[in-house]
């Protein structure tokens, strides 16, 4: 391990040296290097719009870039035109997660690393953010308590302050608010909307089975803001 270390060091400090042997180890070590994001963009994965198409794209941009690299060298001619041919394409794919963003920055970072032939940095470079990646997923980091929900319902008759819905809306939410009433016209049936801030989202299922037990309450639904954020 020793001495392959000593390889890469002695490589990376060779510079704008672009041999056979040096370029195929830049494409062999991006290639391992976006497959090791990959796989821990696949592990830490938490939303609901995962694709095959973009975690395979993380290993190829690693190695296109880093080949791109390889045809640039050291020579402004090059790069002045591959930039202008590379201005010609346009990607119109919408990335909904900005942590998707952030992957790709990786992929990108990581292939012009391996290109220019700094393969030190590249390795440790990708050591350190999968492992930033690992800690984010592992601490659920930035998630945000308590829970903001949406209760709708209908039912008939009128919600006083005294009436078993706010009682039972308080035992559950550390705060709510009421945030319309429409009459639907069919014997004094109303549809409510409130805007939930839950203390513990464990206790939905429980909460909306109170509420069903109520007398005259129809139609209970409850959605996650969470989870209307991640579709």
């Amino acid at each position: 391990m020793d001495r392959v270390w000593r390889v890469l060091e002695e490589t990376s400090a060779m510079g704008g040296s672009f041999s056979v042997q040096t370029v195929l180890l830049s494409l062999l070590l991006a290639f391992v290097l976006g497959q090791v994001l990959a796989w821990v963009y696949y592990v830490t994965h938490s939303g609901l719009s995962y694709s095959r198409s973009f975690v395979q794209s993380l290993i190829l941009i690693t190695v296109v870039v880093a080949m791109v690299m390889t045809v640039v060298g050291n020579n402004i001619v090059t790069a002045v035109g591959l930039m202008g041919a590379l201005a010609l394409i346009r990607f119109r794919n919408i990335i909904k997660d900005t942590r998707d963003i952030a992957f790709i920055f990786c992929s990108l970072v990581v292939g012009m690393a391996t290109g220019s032939q700094r393969f030190a940095t590249a390795i440790i470079g990708t050591i350190i953010l999968c492992l930033i990646a690992v800690y984010l997923y592992a601490t659920s980091f930035g998630t945000h308590q308590p829970h903001n929900g949406f209760l709708r319902f209908s039912f008939r008759g009128h919600i006083g302050p005294e009436h078993p819905i706010p009682a039972l809306l308080r035992r559950f939410c550390g705060n709510f608010t009421l945030i319309s009433v429409q009459d639907t016209g069919f014997g004094g049936v109303a549809d409510y909307a409130y805007q939930l801030m839950i203390r513990n989202a464990a206790n939905n299922e429980l909460m909306m089975a109170e509420l069903e037990k109520i007398e005259g309450i129809e139609n209970v639904s409850l959605t996650m803001q969470e989870q209307l954020l991640e579709v």
